[in-house]
């Protein structure tokens, strides 16, 4: 991954883009998958709209959020709002 990461950063460069870093969260115990879908559910996005964004089912992110409340000890979808 990081070969990709670091192609991928001289490519933005190259095209005058600007990379911007995000340090990863180790103290959630999140994915960066994970990490994104609570973003999104945070904002108030539905099961449907956070799968079109990542490119993946409605189920699939129901079954990571179902993940993510285990690890976050929460246990709605409310406690993950900003």
């Amino acid at each position: 991954m990081e070969a990709f990461a670091e192609r991928a950063a001289r490519e933005l460069r190259a095209a005058g883009g600007t990379l911007r870093r995000h340090p990863p969260d180790h103290g959630s115990g999140l994915t960066a998958h994970e990490t994104q879908i609570v973003r999104l559910a945070g904002e108030g996005l539905s099961n449907s709209q956070i799968g079109a964004r990542l490119f993946i089912s409605p189920r699939t992110v129901e079954w990571h959020l179902g993940r993510i409340y285990e690890k976050l000890n929460v246990t709605s979808r409310r406690q993950l709002r900003f």
